[in-house]
């Protein structure tokens, strides 16, 4: 068997210079800093952390594929926690406070039915025009003296005036004023004041004096009465108070022997 001259050694395999895991083109394409290229992340996500990940985009560069990007979306989870003890505190005032109002309001209503309280009554039953004469075209001088009603309707509620004046006009123009001093009543009970209204040295409009010569010639004299009193009301324990008003219209014939032709009053409690 002629000598054979010996074989060449296999060749050497040189290594791949692309990795099999990526694409020439990736490596020609896609530089490491490409800023769509997202670098993995070493850190671990925390605990109160949720991570969504959008879905791929592909990128294209020169009419390309490149590697897809990824987008992600960090929400935080509510960390959860205990109510604290002040919550509770004030959570428990304002519960106890709505049960004593509704506590208070319940037993209101069934005190005021059956009660059932009522306004008292101002009345003048009867009134006397001694004077009116003017010192001048203006200036005017009156006397008035007037029995005052009072009565206390309620059947089981003592009232207390206190506060009390009682003012005399002339078409809405203040002539005369007295305060009364004060006084309780019982229930069911009347009470007739005594008032006397003297106007001293008055002055009138011109047009109210003229009028109020016209009513003297005439005998028909109209004045109002004006009473405003602060009254206090008690039952056992309870006691409250409120404001008064008292208004009368008057009749009277001329001076001296003025009479009371008509009255009408009424009373307004605020």
């Amino acid at each position: 068997m002629p000598n054979l001259p010996p074989l060449p050694p296999p060749p050497q395999l040189q290594p791949s210079e692309t990795p099999p895991w990526d694409t020439p083109s990736s490596v020609w394409y896609t530089p490491r800093t490409t800023p769509w290229r997202t670098p993995r992340s070493t850190l671990s996500t925390p605990v109160n952390q949720v991570v969504l990940t959008k879905p791929a985009a592909t990128v294209r560069f020169n009419s390309l594929d490149v590697e897809p990007r990824k987008d992600a979306v960090i929400l935080w989870q509510p960390r959860s926690s205990r109510t604290s003890l002040w919550i509770w505190c004030v959570a428990g005032l304002c519960l106890v406070f709505s049960l004593l109002l509704i506590f208070f309001g319940i037993a209101t209503l069934i005190v005021f039915l059956a009660i059932r309280p009522r306004t008292p009554v101002f009345d003048i039953p009867n009134a006397n025009l001694h004077t009116i004469y003017f010192d001048s075209p203006v200036f005017f001088n009156g006397d008035l003296s007037m029995l005052v009603n009072f009565t206390n309707p309620n059947k089981k509620i003592d009232v207390r005036f206190e506060k009390l004046v009682i003012e005399l006009f002339f078409f809405n123009r203040l002539i005369a004023e007295q305060v009364v001093q004060p006084f309780s009543q019982k229930k069911r009970e009347t009470r007739l004041e005594p008032i006397r209204l003297i106007s001293s040295l008055v002055c009138l409009p011109v047009n109210h004096a003229v009028e109020l010569r016209r009513q003297v010639q005439n005998n028909k004299i109209e004045y109002e009465i004006r009473g405003t009193f602060n009254v206090r009301a008690h039952f056992g324990m309870i006691h409250y108070s409120y404001l008064l008003h008292g208004r009368c219209q008057l009749q009277m014939t001329g001076p001296p022997t003025g009479i009371l032709i008509s009255r009408s009053c009424t009373t307004k409690k605020q």
